[in-house]
């Protein structure tokens, strides 16, 4: 005798949109309980986050933003910082009526919710750090060449469709054939179709320049690990990451007290692309076996101040 199972539809992940400063920003939700906001990297949007934030739906509101100058939000000519990036998500959260999230970032969007900690530690409850950037300076070739002075047009030539859609489509021959560089050549072009249009461009390059020079990543939070004591900590990595190595999240993970650290075999630098389920698992695992972080500014002075530092030796003047 067979056994029925029900089938269930996964949660619709809808867009929808608010007005921030006279810009238009874009965020996805899903699900309900406590939050969790998921924070897309450089050339990403809310989009991508689609098979994560359905599998983590069941037990919590997903909301997912599209940057300024990414996705479907609005590409103003402005500041594009990480301190700006995290400004807006404080108060696109601040409009949901959201006070207190757990905070996940890939890439970009690690640094992002990095500085959107250091900024607001009190809006914080847990950290997720996904191949994230801001934690050394090693970066891919490409990234360093993306941040040269003229590559505008460069970037203008090869983000049009025709070259978008024919590597897209070698891609996926040199994939079924087995050849690991078909992957290489689908990421390469999921990058560049969103740099379709001059405001995103240029939106790209602000953001990329803010970040990376011709010598790497220029924003390093090494210096500043040790706050994420206060709040729980889980760094995720694809072992196949060659945008940025692992070996960073690794020292990450030693540098943050009572942290986690996920290795997920079958991804490179998009987990949330190419293993979904492993990255949403070791999510839910986080969520469901933290503690909230609840931090006031007591609480944050107490971290400034108790962190041990050499003080310099009196110098002697003569005479």
């Amino acid at each position: 005798m067979s056994s029925l199972r029900a089938v269930t539809s996964p949660p619709p992940f809808d867009a929808w949109e608010v007005d921030l400063h006279g810009h238009r920003v874009v965020y996805r939700t899903a699900g309900s309980g406590p939050p969790v906001v998921l924070v897309h990297g450089m050339v990403n949007s809310s989009r991508h986050w689609q098979a994560v934030a359905q599998r983590l739906a069941e037990h919590h509101t997903v909301i997912a933003p599209d940057l300024v100058g990414h996705g479907d939000s609005a590409t103003p000519r402005g500041d594009y910082s990480l301190g700006a990036h995290a400004a807006v998500i404080r108060d696109l959260l601040s409009a949901l009526g959201i006070e207190r999230a757990s905070i996940v970032g890939h890439s970009l969007g690690g640094g992002i919710a990095m500085v959107f900690f250091w900024q607001f530690p009190e809006r914080v409850e847990r950290l997720a750090l996904v191949s994230s950037g801001g934690l050394g300076e090693e970066v891919s070739p490409m990234l360093r060449s993306a941040a040269l002075p003229g590559v505008k047009a460069l970037i203008s030539l090869a983000a049009h469709r025709h070259v978008t859609g024919g590597l897209g489509a070698t891609g996926r021959l040199l994939q079924r054939r087995g050849s690991g560089l078909g992957v290489q050549l689908q990421a390469v072009a999921r990058a560049l179709r969103p740099l379709e249009t001059p405001g995103a461009r240029e939106a790209f390059l602000q953001t990329l320049r803010a970040v990376i020079d011709r010598q790497g990543q220029r924003v390093n939070a090494n210096d500043r690990l040790y706050l994420l004591e206060a709040v729980p900590t889980l760094v995720v990595w694809g072992e196949r990451d060659r945008t940025i190595p692992i070996e960073h999240g690794e020292a990450a993970h030693r540098a943050i007290p009572h942290s986690r650290f996920v290795r997920l075999p079958r991804s490179a630098h998009f987990p949330h692309l190419e293993d979904p389920e492993g990255l949403a698992d070791a999510l839910r695992e986080f969520l469901a076996t933290t503690q909230p972080a609840q931090l006031d500014e007591d609480a944050w002075r107490a971290l400034l101040r108790d962190r041990p530092r050499a003080l310099p030796r009196p110098r002697v003047v003569a005479g």
